[in-house]
C-alpha cells in the first residue's frame, strides 16, 4: 500500500503543479531522449556497415587482392607513394592464381570507372557507375539477373561488347520499351543489353541501381583498367571457416609470383569483411565509451534539480510529516515514501525521453540515409537510469525529511 500511495502523490504533484514537474524532469527526458536517439542511430550504423555495407564491398566470405587498401586510415604521403610504386594487378595475376591455388575458390575480377550512357532514343543518364568483371562475378556479389541473362565465360573470354544493366539505369534509358537485345552506349561505344539486376536499393544514400557490367576484356578496360590490369581480384570460399586460409594461400602465391623474399613486405593488399572494418571497430568503440559520459551530464543536472524540487516539497508538507510520525509512522516508513514519489517523478521523465527518443530515431530513419535501429535493450537501460536518478537524487531529502522530530514538525508553520 505505501509503494502505492507514493506513486499515486507523485503523480498528483505532477498534475497539480504541472508546468514546474516539466522543467524538473526536463534534465532527465533530455538525457534518455539523447541516449536513445544517438545509440539507436550509432548502432543501426554498425548493422548496417557490418552487414549491407559489407557484403556490398568485400562480398560474402571473400578475400580481396587489391594494390591499396580499400580504407586508408590516417596515411601519411610517404604511405601513398609506396601503394603509387607497387605494380598493377593483372588478369594473368588472377589466371595464376586459379591454376596455383588448391583450396574450393572461385576467383574473380572487378574494375571500376563511371561515365556517361546513352539509350538508342537518346536518353542520358549520368555518372553511372561501370564495372569491367569476369562471369562469375555475379555469382560472387549475389547480383541476380531479374530479366534477360548474365554475360558468360566465352564472351568475357572474347571481350564481348555486352552489358547488364542497373534497374534504374535500364527504366532512364529505355522508359517503358523492353531494353533486352538492344544498344546503349557507355562513353560513346555500343554495348548490346543482355539483362537486367534486381533492385538493390542505395547504400548511405547512393543508389546501387544506377549501374553496369560489361566484361572486363571488353572496350570498358580503356577507362576502367587500362593495359591488361585490374583493380581487383576477388577469392570466395564456400564457407567462412576458409576464408583466412584462403587469404594465407593467396598471400603466398602471389609472393612467390612476385618473387619476394621472406624479409621484403609483400607489394599488395589482401582484405576481408572482418580485417577492413577495423576502422569501424575503432569509431564504434568511442562512441559507446563516450556516451554515457555525455548522457551522464544530463542525468546529473536532472538528478539535481529532482532533489532540490523534493526538499521543497519535504519542507512545503512537514506539518504533514509530523502528523504521520505521531500517529506512528516509523523513520524508514517516511524515508520509503519520499524515494518512491522521487523515482516516480524520475520514471516518467524517462519514459517521456524514450517515448521522444524513438519518436526522433523514427523521424531520421524516414528524413535521411542514416540507418537507425532502436535495440530494447537502450530503452530499458533509459528507464533503469530514469529509476536510478530518482533513486539517487531523493536520498538526500528522503533522509531529512525522516530525521523531523514529531514535535517541531507539528508545529511548523
Amino acid at each position: 500500500m505505501q509503494l502505492w500511495e507514493g506513486v499515486v502523490l507523485a503523480f498528483s504533484q505532477i498534475r497539480a503543479q504541472k508546468l514546474k514537474s516539466f522543467f524538473t524532469l526536463l534534465g532527465v527526458i533530455i538525457g534518455v531522449m539523447f541516449l536513445i536517439v544517438v545509440v539507436s542511430v550509432v548502432e543501426g550504423m554498425d548493422r548496417y556497415i557490418r552487414e549491407d555495407f559489407a557484403s556490398e564491398v568485400y562480398g560474402i566470405n571473400t578475400v580481396t587482392l587489391r594494390t591499396r587498401p580499400s580504407v586508408p586510415i590516417n596515411s601519411s604521403p610517404e604511405q601513398w607513394r609506396e601503394w603509387n610504386r607497387r605494380p598493377r594487378l593483372t588478369f594473368e595475376d588472377a589466371d595464376e592464381l586459379r591454376a596455383r591455388m588448391t583450396l574450393p575458390v572461385q576467383i574473380g575480377i572487378e574494375s571500376g570507372g563511371s561515365g556517361e550512357m546513352q539509350g538508342p532514343t537518346g536518353l542520358k543518364v549520368e555518372n553511372v557507375r561501370i564495372t569491367g568483371a569476369s562471369s562469375n562475378i555475379f555469382q560472387i556479389r549475389n547480383l541476380v539477373v531479374e530479366r534477360g541473362r548474365p554475360f558468360s565465360q566465352q564472351e568475357e573470354e572474347q571481350g564481348a561488347a555486352v552489358v547488364v544493366l542497373g534497374k534504374r539505369t535500364a527504366e532512364v534509358l529505355f522508359e517503358d520499351e523492353d531494353p533486352l537485345g538492344k544498344r546503349v552506349k557507355i562513353r560513346g561505344f555500343p554495348y548490346r543489353v543482355l539483362g537486367i539486376l534486381e533492385e538493390q536499393g542505395s547504400l548511405l544514400g547512393m543508389s546501387l541501381d544506377n549501374r553496369a557490367i560489361a566484361p572486363a576484356r571488353s572496350p570498358v578496360q580503356s577507362f576502367t583498367a587500362p593495359r591488361g590490369n585490374v583493380d581487383e581480384i576477388v577469392i570466395q570460399t564456400r564457407n567462412p571457416d576458409l576464408v583466412l586460409l584462403a587469404r594465407d594461400e593467396a598471400e603466398g602465391v602471389m609472393r612467390t609470383l612476385r618473387r619476394l623474399r621472406p624479409s621484403v613486405q609483400s607489394n599488395f593488399e589482401l582484405e576481408t569483411a572482418d580485417t577492413s572494418l577495423g576502422f569501424w571497430d575503432r569509431i564504434s568503440r568511442i562512441l559507446f565509451l563516450a556516451l554515457p559520459g555525455l548522457v551522464a551530464i544530463s542525468l546529473v543536472v536532472g538528478g539535481v534539480v529532482i532533489m532540490n524540487i523534493m526538499l521543497v516539497s519535504v519542507m512545503e508538507r512537514t506539518r504533514e510529516i509530523g502528523v504521520r510520525k505521531a500517529l506512528g509512522a516509523r523513520r524508514r516508513d517516511i524515508l520509503t515514501q519520499v524515494l518512491i514519489e522521487s523515482s516516480t517523478l524520475s520514471l516518467v521523465g524517462a519514459a517521456v525521453g524514450v517515448g521522444v527518443g524513438i519518436a526522433l530515431t523514427v523521424l531520421v530513419r524516414a528524413v535521411s540515409p542514416l540507418p537507425a535501429a532502436v535495440a530494447p535493450r537502450w530503452v530499458i537501460l533509459g528507464v533503469s537510469l530514469g529509476v536510478i536518478v530518482g533513486i539517487v537524487a531523493g536520498v538526500y531529502p528522503a533522509s531529512r525529511a525522516s530525521r523531523l522530530d514529531p514535535v517541531d514538525a507539528l508545529r511548523y508553520e
